[in-house]
């Protein structure tokens, strides 16, 4: 019988250990039982500001996620949004602040700040801008960490558009960009490593809303919309919900994203330059009263989009990492982009039109 207590005892002991969960972050035993942790690094705020809000929120219902971290850039403002929405919309991810403007930021740096014993399986990277200062920590930390999958938001803008469009990810890119330089760090690193390259991205909690906010600037003011050329140019506007969830996605097929390396990141819905006017015309109530202006003589004036085409497709994102579209709308956004721009004071706020009456004349 004793025999059989000691035996009975023993098993519980061991089934006991296995099922203990390290701390958040913590450093963890290779095991079928083991931590994945998430380290969300995040930008002080402008295009890409919510994205690293959303993303944690997306993360937090993946079961492979277990724990998530932000290394948010200490200039951000925390009275505005989204910063000032983690404690009550993400109370369990975990918020560490960093200098990441700082050129001297390192590894080691960054290690300090997040424990000597942390240590992260999926990185995914919101805030650098190239492959130095913070961009290179985050990169040898990475590696450092030996993580299951870097994943770094870079940018569209680094394409140099040959005239097809969508621009696919094999368009040429400008050598000089800073993402183009963190793409090939992290590759030469060996590192299992993707990015995605994102474009006009606006959100219910984002600090930046300059593309949508000039049409509704000029139609509630009963202005008219100086557009370049006719106006069927394709943009592509997502929400940076969807733009979460292409992100999280690589979780569903890591092998596929290391492989593809590269992902272009946007909504599947296009819309042209008039139908935007369109659209927030009908929100508020207005009619849009569109100019289509000669782009050779005025150039881009305050237009906020480009003055051609220059648009991408998230084609390989659904087809090799099963991402299955957004899930939101531009039209049904707009309803509550509108309640927004009001509540900002977009209405009532003093603008200089000189440049748009220079080329409606």
């Amino acid at each position: 019988v004793d025999i059989i207590m000691k035996v009975v005892i023993l098993s519980l002991l061991v089934a006991s250990a296995a099922g203990f969960s390290a701390a958040p972050g913590a450093s963890r035993a290779s095991s079928s039982l083991s931590m994945s942790a998430a380290l969300i690094v995040q930008n002080k705020g402008g295009g890409h500001g919510e994205l690293g809000f959303q993303l944690a929120k997306t993360l937090a219902g993946n079961d492979k996620i277990t724990s998530i971290t932000i290394l948010q850039d200490d200039a951000c403002k925390d009275t505005t949004e989204p910063f000032m929405s983690y404690a009550s919309d993400i109370p369990n991810v975990k918020v560490v602040k960093a200098s990441l403007g700082d050129d001297g930021m390192t590894a080691d740096a960054i290690k300090e700040l997040l424990g000597s014993d942390a240590s992260f399986d999926y990185i995914w990277d919101n805030a650098s801008k190239g492959a130095t200062g913070a961009g290179k920590a985050v990169i040898d930390c990475a590696k450092d960490w030996n993580c299951k999958l870097l994943t770094y938001v870079s940018s569209a803008g680094c394409y140099l558009p040959d005239g097809t469009f969508p621009m696919p990810e094999t368009t040429p890119v400008k050598d000089s960009a800073g993402q183009v330089q963190y793409e090939n760090y992290a590759t030469e690193q060996g590192l299992p490593f993707c990015a995605f390259r994102p474009q006009y991205i606006y959100g219910p909690k984002s600090n930046k809303n300059d593309y949508i906010d000039w049409y509704f600037d000029r139609i509630v003011r009963d202005l008219p919309l100086p557009i370049p050329g006719d106006g069927t140019q394709k943009v592509s506007l997502t929400n940076s919900e969807d733009v979460a969830s292409i992100f999280s996605s690589v979780l569903n097929d890591e092998a596929a994203a290391k492989e593809q390396r590269i992902f272009n990141c946007g909504t599947d819905q296009l819309v042209s330059y008039s139908e935007v006017a369109e659209l927030c015309a009908e929100v508020a109530g207005k009619k849009a009263n569109i100019h289509y202006y000669d782009a050779d003589k005025f150039g881009k004036a305050k237009f906020p989009f480009r003055l051609t085409d220059f648009y991408v497709a998230p084609d390989l994102a659904k087809s090799k990492l099963g991402w299955t579209g957004a899930k939101t709308s531009l039209k049904e956004d707009l309803v509550w982009y509108y309640e927004g721009y009001k509540a900002r004071g977009g209405a009532t706020k003093a603008m200089d039109f000189d440049k748009d009456n220079e080329i409606v004349g």
